[in-house]
């Protein structure tokens, strides 16, 4: 009996010291993994800039979609959000909060005097073709975000969740360097560096903070946003998913059939002419939303849902009539593409169009012999 318990005891004593070692280890390897987790995170967000080219490729096309509803809105400029549009209230009583607060009320003040507003509308319309090509962005883009917010906000009723998307983004990017690759600032600052005073480097454009501050509000920033769109495709698809329209696979086809939305009448009638296809397009938008934010962890994935998303937008843009809100979104999804990728794309369309010029400069001498032979030939028949 004495040596059972002898026994047992010598096994009861190994047991323990096998846990003792494996929870001992478990915990030197969670710690472990926990410090190379935090090397990594501190190395992403402070060692240097990413996705330059696709916040370059953002800050654009939102330029272009600023640039763009302005211009389609200047000849009703004075209807849709000056005086002409007094009837609706919103001069005295303001629907949106934005125009009592000082610095988001200048064309609020300008409504009513139509020279004036029409003074501020160009000079935002400038603003945006300042922010497309990237000129002097630590200083025009904030006032650019002031100025849009309080124009877009004259009129409540023509506004959409586009806008919405639109300032809010614009506001992010106030904290990255939107600058840094296609832009007049990127040149600037290669000149930067041959400027001998310590003021006139950072009048080229020189950073002003330490690296690591800059890097890590610019990483931040794209933390924030592929969040914040993370939570609107998946919570539209929650959305569209509680909806019996949505349920039944018809819900493209309601607002297809309206006056306001329906701005291809044709296009729109051969769309929702077989009832499958209808179903099959409303389904895969919400799955396609609900899964994106998953997709983007694989680049295989990723491919798919970029490609997806992005006829997603193209068919809103040209089914419902909502093309600045597509490329507003189109925008903002440019950011999730690689560096590499917009490089290659840029050097594919800088070899074509070397191409093509190199074409036309050789075509007439070509053209020129050509014709020189004919005559020859001609000559001597």
């Amino acid at each position: 009996m004495s040596g059972f318990r002898r026994t047992l005891g010598s096994y009861g004593l190994t047991l323990l010291r096998f846990t003792r070692g494996l929870a001992r280890d478990g915990l030197a390897g969670a710690w472990d993994g926990l410090a190379r987790g935090g090397r990594y995170v501190e190395d992403w967000l402070l060692g240097e800039k990413h996705a330059k080219y696709g916040l370059a490729v953002a800050r654009m096309l939102l330029a272009l979609t600023g640039i763009g509803l302005l211009v389609a809105n200047f000849r009703t400029r004075l209807y849709t959000f000056g005086s002409g549009s007094a009837w609706n209230g919103e001069a005295l009583h303001p629907a949106s909060d934005f125009p009592q607060i000082g610095i988001f009320s200048l064309f609020h003040r300008l409504a009513l005097h139509d020279i004036a507003f029409t003074l501020g509308y160009l000079g935002l319309l400038g603003l945006a073709v300042l922010v497309l090509v990237g000129w002097r962005m630590k200083i025009i883009l904030p006032v650019f975000f002031v100025m849009w917010v309080s124009f877009i906000e004259m009129n409540d009723s023509v506004g959409d969740q586009g806008d919405n998307m639109y300032r809010i983004v614009l506001m992010y990017l106030l904290f990255a360097d939107t600058a840094a690759r296609w832009s007049f600032d990127a040149s600037r600052r290669t000149r930067a560096r041959t400027a001998q005073s310590r003021v006139g480097r950072i009048w080229q454009g020189d950073a002003l903070l330490p690296s690591w501050l800059t890097n890590l509000f610019h990483n931040l920033v794209l933390v924030v946003v592929t969040c914040h769109v993370c939570f609107v495709y998946a919570s539209g698809a929650l959305y569209k998913a509680g909806g019996v329209p949505w349920q039944q696979g018809y819900a493209i086809y309601n607002p297809l059939q309206t006056q306001r939305f329906g701005a291809w009448p044709e296009l729109s009638d051969l769309v929702g002419t077989w009832a499958p296809m209808v179903a099959a397009i409303s389904w895969v938008s919400i799955i396609l939303q609900m899964a994106f934010p998953m997709m983007l962890l694989r680049r295989f994935t990723r491919v798919i849902a970029l490609f997806g998303i992005g006829g997603f937008h193209v068919g809103i843009a040209v089914l419902m009539g909502l093309p600045w809100f597509s490329l507003a979104m189109i925008a903002i999804d440019a950011i999730f593409v690689r560096d590499v990728t917009w490089c290659r794309l840029a050097d594919r369309l800088r070899s074509g169009w070397r191409a093509a010029r190199y074409t036309d400069r050789t075509r007439p001498l070509i053209d020129d012999a050509t014709a020189d032979v004919a005559e020859r030939e001609v000559a001597r028949a």
